[in-house]
């Protein structure tokens, strides 16, 4: 079993209006169930998701949080205007981001990278169903069925460095449930339930590049997991069964401070 991913050349700066679509299948031989792994920033722009810093009011509580932790205050009132629910103040903003896919991530996923000085980024305001249209307009282009994956970086808990991950898709289940099957011994997996999703925006996101390369889309050929169902919704816990969100929920901010992380750690290290 192999599969083997490519970037799409020449995809250009991209302006609010553009059809990522079509721009895609101009560069690009798409074969049915290829897989395409799109950087949520060029759909964002292409959405119109691009804000001016000197726009942007910041109200008291903004201020507030942007004294503890550094930061510019107009960037945090955006973080809490893209919030549904706000999990961590400081030293870092850990929301919930607003619409359909409930991402949770460091500052709603607004980016100040990959654009014009003074302006900031936002998610695409529903990543679902970007995939969805995308794929659809693709479909209608190539009559091709492929699978779209809209990707972007997340931290880890525990683990120093980001991975892509998946947070909207179309065309292709968000994970693969081992559960029920037996493993080389005989014994039944029971907690085996794959995020394949994750995985390929991880395996993309080493081609996608982090800095200038200018390649935001990646095809994965050779690897078929095609289904029509839609949504990344499915990967995120409910928030009843989401310990971590709960702990965050009841444990006092004051413990996140900068100064706080050093005084109550024994070893001296944040």
């Amino acid at each position: 079993m192999n599969f083997h991913a490519f970037t799409v050349p020449e995809i250009p700066l991209i302006r609010n209006g553009d059809d990522l679509a079509e721009l895609i299948c101009e560069r690009a031989h798409l074969q049915d169930r290829d897989i395409i792994a799109i950087a949520s920033t060029i759909v964002a722009k292409a959405e119109g998701r691009i804000l001016e810093l000197a726009e942007i009011v910041p109200t008291d509580r903004a201020i507030a949080i942007a004294e503890r932790n550094e930061s510019d205050p107009r960037f945090v009132q955006a973080v809490l205007d893209e919030s549904a629910e706000i999990l961590l103040e400081s030293p870092f903003l850990l929301v919930k981001a607003r619409g359909e896919s409930g991402n949770i991530c460091v500052n709603a996923g607004i980016d100040g990278s990959n654009i014009e000085e003074g302006h900031i980024i936002l998610l695409p305001e529903d990543s679902d169903l970007s995939a969805k249209n995308i794929r659809k307009k693709i479909f209608s282009i190539t009559d091709k069925k492929v699978s779209v994956i809209v990707t972007d970086t997340n931290g880890r808990a525990f683990r120093d460095g980001q991975i892509g991950v998946a947070i909207g898709i179309s065309g292709i289940l968000a994970t693969r449930d081992w559960r029920g099957s037996r493993d080389l011994f005989g014994s039944v997996l029971e907690v085996a339930n794959e995020a394949i999703v994750d995985e390929i925006a991880s395996a993309a996101n080493l081609l996608l590049g982090e800095g200038g390369d200018g390649t935001p889309v990646v095809v994965i050929r050779g690897f078929d997991y095609y289904a029509e169902e839609e949504g990344i919704k499915r990967i995120h816990f409910p928030a009843s069964e989401d310990v971590i969100r709960s702990a965050l929920r009841f444990f006092p901010q004051r413990f996140f401070s900068q100064k706080n992380r050093v005084k109550n750690c024994p070893s001296g290290e944040g």
